[in-house]
């Protein structure tokens, strides 16, 4: 065959391979433009393509792989062939310490290989697993992830959802016939916290997903990305009565830069991925009140995955406490991993109590011996023990009288006692600040502690309280 032949033949072959597809599009979406390079693009099982496109490009100029099923291929079937081409694509990620990002739609796996469907899945989860806290990973579901693929899904540090989109592992109509409530729609997926972005469409998510995985580290080892920036502006939310987490954040942080996590999930906290002054970070801000046991989890998901990466943490902490309903179902022992999470965390953290913090929440969010390096307030923040009402029901019952109410009492005790100015006089606050400062002072702590580097004891891994 001549030199010309071949070329016609390879011509050939690349436009029935290159076919234009959902799960292409998808690709050249999150990647920068014309950078996506694809890998394995011939390779087919007994005639059929494998159902999966997988390659490589740059995000925002960063290398980063990728894979997307594609369901116009055997409705997007995992089997032997597909699960080889996601091994290959981490395996590269492991030998360059980049990112990986999986768009997921698929029906599941492919029955007709029987038991290499079940090693396929096996494989992949593996690899997930080997890799999680090393290079960052971000889950797209764009169509349909069932089965097994989910499990896969979930164990990405993100996963970003359209609302367009399936989820579950037992499909909607089995879990019926069993009197159960499976999990299907996105709405559904991110009640139960399973997703961290819900996006209008499949190109929406992608979008965020880019966004997402441009913020983050290329592996944990490397500098956090650096932005350019402007401050955001607006009113901070101050008083206690009717207390703004958001509003907070948003003040606080760049313009432009806030990504939400799990919004409808856990909303005794809003949590989100953004920049302060250009640099990446994590932030809490619990809403006042009692925390409860799914925003416990949502914060513990957050610290655990920006510690991975050395993302600085920031906690803006207004909480009374934990949720004292539900602990025979174990909200002790989400309070418990909670406080855990955030002990172990060696990455930057720092806490500005801005209204309320109350024994566990303060122990766990704000304590000076594990949970931030460095505790700013508000002056207009309680720092108790307990509930000052509680407090002055054990400790100062006898002040209250006919001249001096009830709730007179409860007040003294907050401005004296429960102060911050009190907490900075026994060092467990390091400085009390102006509210209007709080972006500044934040700014600069996170400067002091972008050296920050902790030896811990030789170990396994430690056991959380799960």
């Amino acid at each position: 065959m001549s030199a010309d032949c071949k070329m016609n033949a390879l011509a050939e072959a690349r436009e029935k391979a290159v076919k234009q597809t959902a799960a292409r599009e998808r690709l050249n979406q999150l990647f920068d433009p014309d950078t996506f390079v694809e890998l394995d693009a011939f390779a087919k099982a007994n005639g059929e393509n494998a159902g999966v496109l997988t390659g490589y490009g740059s995000v925002e100029g960063v290398t980063v792989f990728a894979f997307a099923q594609d369901i116009t291929e055997d409705s997007g079937a995992v089997g032997k062939l597909h699960a080889a081409k996601v091994h290959k694509i981490y395996d590269l990620a492991m030998k360059t310490g980049a990112p990986v990002v999986g768009i997921y739609d698929s029906n599941g796996g492919r029955i007709k290989e029987g038991a290499e469907t079940l090693a396929a899945y096996s494989q992949m989860l593996l690899e997930m697993n080997n890799l999680s806290g090393v290079v960052p990973q971000i889950s797209v579901i764009a169509g349909t992830c069932a089965g097994s693929a989910s499990m896969a899904a979930v164990s990405a540090d993100f996963v970003v959802m359209s609302e367009e989109a399936q989820f579950f592992m037992t499909a909607p109509s089995l879990a019926k016939a069993k009197g159960a409530e499976g999990v299907s729609t996105a709405a559904a997926a991110e009640k139960a916290g399973m997703v961290h972005v819900l996006a209008a469409d499949d190109k929406a998510a992608v979008a965020e997903a880019r966004k997402i995985v441009s913020m983050l580290p290329q592996n944990n080892l490397a500098a956090p990305p650096i932005f350019d920036c402007s401050e955001a502006g607006g009113a901070l939310s101050t008083c206690i009565a009717d207390y703004d987490a958001a509003k907070n954040v948003a003040a606080i942080a760049d313009a432009d830069s806030v990504v939400e996590l799990q919004k409808g999930f856990g909303k005794k906290a809003f949590t989100a991925l953004a920049t302060l002054g250009g640099v990446p970070c994590g932030i809490v801000a619990t809403c006042g009140g009692e925390i409860c046991k799914n925003a416990c989890d949502k914060i513990a998901k957050l610290v655990s995955v920006c510690d991975a990466y050395h993302i600085p943490v920031v906690t803006l902490l207004n909480a009374s406490g934990f949720m004292a309903d539900g602990e025979a179902a174990g909200s002790i022992r989400n309070s418990a991993r909670l406080a855990h999470v955030y002990a172990e965390a060696t990455t930057p953290k720092v806490t500005v109590i801005t209204g309320e913090a109350y024994g566990p929440a303060y122990i766990a969010l704000a304590g000076k011996n594990a949970a931030a390096d460095v505790t700013l307030a508000w002056p207009g923040a309680v720092i108790s023990t307990l509930a000052p009402e509680t407090a002055v029901e054990l400790l100062c019952s006898d002040k209250i009288s006919a001249e001096k109410s009830r709730e007179a009492v409860v007040e003294e005790y907050k401005n004296t006692e429960c102060s911050p100015f009190a907490a900075a006089g026994l060092g467990y606050v390091d400085d009390v600040i102006d509210p209007a400062t709080t972006r500044d002072m934040l700014i600069t702590t996170l400067d002091m502690l972008s050296g920050k580097r902790v030896s811990k004891l030789p170990k396994k891994h430690s056991n959380l309280p799960l």
